[in-house]
């Protein structure tokens, strides 16, 4: 379908004052508002055609229209502006991130926050999968007599410490040798993958070390056995919701509490392959909870490799523009900053 370009100015504005107002716009208000050039007879036309073809509905009592899910995605479609963060919000997600880039899930959960504060929506952000990731690296660290700092490294960007008793005759020689050893085993080895035979004949090579090794195969035995196993799930703003006329009803609100809470909902939300921000609007959600609601994702990768989601969930009557924007710059930077954190720890 595609309207002819009058009729595209009608929605377009029909569009931008709801989400500006949330109130149902008519054709006074829009000849008042926007220079189209026709009097408010002709945009009444206009309007009715429009409603006829799905675009945009009358609410009970009200003289105005408000747009339809369908209304919305043929703005997002065809008529949104190209919308770009100001330099001050650039620079505050950039500062943020580069004081947490030492600890990836600190990088994550932060990412939840931000994106809600800067949006007054709710942002709903995934971390990455535990045991589809593998081990690329780990190496020891000198802490104090008697014990080292095992440092284990994953390729999503995962840094783990933990404090390894290696006895006081051990050197760093034999620490590095030992490094050495896990190091052309493990190869790049998936978390789920590591068995336990694999750690016992490791383990078998160094019964000389038994002490160190037992700390050392202790401690990769309990990544083996990683609580949770999968994707986490960081909420920012859920209350920011009630920011939003639509979801004043406390019944509404009760059942998007439930559906937080639980997160595998959450995460079907989420779950997409495509790289750059993807919309989905009302009705276009399945699950009936979310079809008032519209939502913005984009994926996020470390070496080419999606790790984690971004989303962004709000009412459809939201400021798509800005919205995908702030999503796109946001996973852009998660993207690189990930990346090049990765090179830095890789083997």
């Amino acid at each position: 379908m595609k309207l002819n370009e009058r009729k595209q100015k009608i929605l377009k504005a029909i569009v931008q004052d709801y989400i500006a107002t949330a109130e149902p716009v008519g054709s006074r208000t829009i000849s008042r508002k926007f220079e189209l050039g026709v009097s408010p007879a002709t945009i009444r036309n206009e309007m009715a055609d429009l409603e006829e073809l799905g675009l945009i509905e009358q609410p009970h009592t009200s003289a105005g229209r408000v747009p339809s899910d369908k209304g919305y995605r043929y703005y997002v479609d065809y008529l949104i502006d190209d919308a770009e963060l100001s330099e001050s919000q650039r620079k505050h997600i950039d500062r943020n991130f580069a004081e947490r880039v030492s600890e990836v899930q600190e990088v994550i959960e932060s990412a939840s926050k931000l994106i809600s504060q800067i949006t007054n929506l709710t942002a709903i952000v995934t971390g990455p999968h535990s045991l589809n990731s593998a081990l690329q690296k780990l190496y020891f660290l000198p802490y104090q007599s008697g014990q080292a700092i095992l440092v284990t490294v994953k390729d999503n960007g995962q840094v783990e410490n933990n404090i390894v008793d290696i006895g006081d005759d051990a050197t760093t020689e034999e620490l590095q040798i030992l490094a050495t050893l896990f190091n052309e085993r493990i190869g790049v080895t998936r978390v789920k993958d590591l068995s336990r035979s694999f750690l016992q004949e490791i383990y078998r090579e160094l019964s000389q070390r038994r002490r160190m090794i037992d700390g050392v195969v202790g401690i990769l035995g309990r990544v083996l056995q990683e609580e949770g196993g999968g994707e986490k799930i960081y909420l920012g703003g859920p209350l920011n919701m009630l920011n939003h006329p639509e979801f004043k009803d406390l019944e509404k609100m009760r059942l998007f509490m439930e559906v937080f809470e639980e997160g595998n909902k959450l995460k079907s939300l989420l779950r997409h392959t495509e790289d750059g921000p993807v919309v989905r609007i009302g009705g276009e959600n399945t699950d009936e909870v979310f079809q008032d609601c519209s939502i913005i994702t984009a994926t996020y990768h470390i070496n080419g490799k999606q790790i984690g989601s971004v989303g962004v969930l709000g009412p459809t009557r939201l400021d798509y523009g800005k919205t995908i924007a702030i999503v796109d710059y946001l996973t852009k930077s998660l993207t690189e900053l990930l990346t090049n954190r990765a090179h830095k720890l890789g083997p």
